[in-house]
């Protein structure tokens, strides 16, 4: 390494041979130098063009499986070394708490969206989307949705306060659509983004041109983007909108921005009870987790109008008793400085804003904090970017519409206090903010949540209702998970870099495909009805994974169904239901000509007229799925079942894979009477016979 920060470019490390004025980067606590950042002389023409070609040719060979298997060990290589990360995370003032939520937050995105990959993906390259659609009368023209990876690459423009968990929760879902990561981390935090780089380099994991690092200005990037490329930022919502004007047409620009995000105490959660105790210590713990520097802290406190100053109080004693501002090194300390000087100068000035704007300090004030080093000597703090806690109320004039609450973010360790007196004006208080990532609730009344939930969905993406339930269950108010969407509407910009397949979806296309039921069938990877059928030779299930195909099928013999055999079922299994039971109100029902089977013994009947029941490459029947019944069976009618190898999904870590068979049962007047889905775990090979199998009697 140089002195001045690498990046990894074409799967090599890159850094300028000198730059006399590259960006000094500093200890958060104690000014020392930690990096220096440039990238004087970088050809990101020829990085975007190497993620386009090999990055992309890389991912696709893979399917969503050996993708997903490749985030886990991602996800151990980083687990294995996330105590280098630990310790260099301190240098950017965070906690061991801090450093939890980034590192290990960012591994467990990781790990999550292996999980979902391989749970919810099947194991191909083109995911459908929705049902067919019959297009014509004699279903020979169908047509479906279906997503493909973008053919571009995935550039992320990362803040200061996520080194790694920014980065990971967007490059997750991209690499398991198969689309190429470009990462330009913040420069104050940028030495965090290539340690977690380095890792994976260095465990050798990573396909040729799938992840590339730029640590540092990305002069002329936008220039070099276009149709199939996407574009994904975190920081101000000035900064976005700027950033936006620059995209070109076809690039898909989206950002999750500052936002002025509430926590609303419900009129039920009074002094003494657990909603209100829970309350308070959420708004500590926003104001002091990463020094309050994340998108999702709580900048406004919403409460019943005459409880400010119980609740301000509540805080207070809460920060006094539990919060040690100093060195993240030092012993006891639990908050950390801000990033930098510059973001301390920057916070220290929104609050002087906020106070002009009626704003009263009630908790703590904007002098220097004294701290505790490294040493654990507390005293003044002569270098470092600290601010202690703060809070200001707010009088019902000054939080009105249009006031500086409702748009001034200080990002750091400030919220404001605002009562209320009535749930619609605390939505409307809410609703004020333009548009925020998450709001909370504190409250165990459900008509309470029921109401703020009408009254503030629309402007928020994430809603969490905090009660004694699940408060110690809960994530909190400033923590987003992988399976639920993180972003919101309006000022908080409308990304969505999280939220399980929704975030994959973000990477890929979708086409609508029209064609015939073969074609549809060979470019989906899905039977279809109406595609070809082998339903000749070989039984299905004597078939491993490796030797079954699309179309095989079984087609069963007919069976009758009596009245004895329906009153057994009903007996046998305690369904007496009167439609199978009593004729005359059977036949009342406007859905039945009178006592018809139960839609269970069908189905029941219908495993034995296609079930093969010698050992064989079926394992195990772990489901069904979408069962419909569409007519009655009367006594004397004749079932008959037709099953299809419907869709086959290897799993890329067993010897056994799952098979989605299409089940048709009809009567004898070929009349649909059921049709559902039976999923199957099979093995991909036969076993080899044994020793003593192979020797003649």
């Amino acid at each position: 390494m140089t002195d001045i920060l690498p990046s990894y470019l074409r799967d090599a490390w890159w850094a300028p041979a000198r730059d006399d004025a590259a960006a000094i980067v500093r200890d958060a606590s104690t000014g020392a130098e930690v990096s220096r950042v440039s990238t004087t002389g970088i050809d990101l023409a020829a990085a975007v063009a190497h993620a386009r070609t090999v990055g992309q040719r890389s991912l696709g060979a893979l399917t969503f499986h050996q993708r997903a298997v490749l985030l886990k060990q991602f996800a151990a290589a980083l687990t294995a070394r996330k105590d280098e990360l630990y310790a260099l995370s301190a240098s950017a003032g965070a906690t061991a708490r801090d450093s939890a939520i980034d590192v290990d937050g960012g591994i467990g995105v990781l790990f999550t969206y292996s999980s979902k990959g391989r749970r919810e993906l099947p194991n191909a390259q083109v995911l459908v989307d929705g049902p067919a659609e019959n297009l014509s009368k004699d279903g020979s023209f169908l047509g479906r949705h279906v997503f493909t990876r973008l053919p571009g690459v995935a550039v992320q423009i990362n803040a200061f306060n996520f080194p790694m968990w920014g980065a990971l929760e967007k490059f997750a879902p991209a690499f398991l659509a198969g689309m190429p990561t470009l990462v330009k981390p913040a420069t104050p935090t940028a030495y965090i983004a290539e340690a977690w780089m380095r890792i994976l380099v260095d465990a050798g994991l990573l396909p040729a041109g799938t992840l590339q690092l730029v640590s540092g200005p990305v002069p002329g990037l936008f220039d070099v983007l276009g149709l199939g490329d996407t574009i994904s930022f975190t920081g101000s919502a000035a900064t976005a909108e700027g950033l936006r004007a620059q995209a070109r047409p076809g690039v898909r620009f989206t950002s999750e921005t500052d936002s002025i995000n509430a926590s609303v105490l419900g009129p039920d959660a009074v002094p003494g009870t657990p909603e209100f105790d829970a309350f308070v210590r959420q708004l500590v713990t926003e104001l002091t987790a990463k020094a309050g520097q994340k998108c999702t802290a709580i900048r406004r406190a919403i409460v019943p109008a005459g409880l400010e100053s119980d609740v301000a109080a509540a805080v207070s004693a809460t920060i006094a008793e539990r919060v040690v501002v100093g060195d993240p090194r030092g012993p006891g300390v639990t908050m950390g400085p801000l990033v930098s000087q510059e973001q301390r100068d920057d916070v220290l000035r929104q609050v002087a804003a906020l106070k002009r704007a009626g704003g009263r300090l009630v908790v703590g004030d904007t002098d220097a904090p004294e701290v505790v080093d490294a040493e654990g000597r507390r005293g003044p703090a002569a270098a470092g970017a600290f601010v202690a806690p703060i809070v200001l109320a707010f009088d019902a004039a000054d939080a009105a519409a249009g006031a500086a609450v409702h748009d001034i973010e200080a990002f750091g360790p400030v919220a404001s206090l605002l009562g209320y007196r009535n749930l619609d004006e605390a939505a409307d208080l809410v609703g004020l903010g333009g548009g925020s990532l998450v709001t909370s609730v504190a409250t165990h009344d459900p008509q309470v949540a029921a109401a703020l939930l009408g009254g503030i969905g629309a402007y928020n993406g994430r809603i969490l209702f905090l009660d004694r339930d699940d408060a110690r269950t809960s994530t909190g108010h400033g923590s987003p998970v992988p399976h639920l969407v993180h972003g919101g509407p309006g000022r908080a910009g409308g990304g969505e870099e999280l939220g399980g397949m929704r975030a994959v979806r973000h990477y890929m296309q979708r086409t609508a495909v029209q064609g015939s039921p073969r074609m549809l069938t060979a470019v989906t990877g899905i039977w279809h009805t109406g595609a070809d059928v082998d339903a000749g030779g070989i039984h299905p299930f004597r078939k491993p994974l490796t030797h079954l195909r699309l179309g095989d099928r079984v087609e069963s013999g007919e069976r009758e169904v009596t009245l004895a055999d329906i009153e057994t079922f009903a007996h046998f299994t305690g369904d007496t239901f009167y439609a199978h039971m009593d004729e005359d109100a059977a036949a009342a029902n406007p859905f039945f000509p009178g006592r018809v089977a139960h839609g269970y013994l069908l189905v029941s009947w219908a495993a034995g007229l296609f079930v093969d029941p010698d050992p064989g490459p079926v394992l195990a029947n772990y489901g069904l799925e979408n069962l419909r019944f569409v007519t009655p069976v009367s006594p004397g009618d004749r079932i008959r079942v037709a099953l299809t190898a419907k869709q086959i999904t290897p799993r890329e870590t067993d010897d056994y894979g799952e098979v989605r068979w299409d089940a048709v049962i009809r009567n004898q007047r070929d009349e649909l009477v059921a049709e559902y889905d039976v999923l199957t775990l099979v093995a991909k090979e036969t076993a080899p016979p044994e020793a003593d199998e192979l020797v003649a009697p």
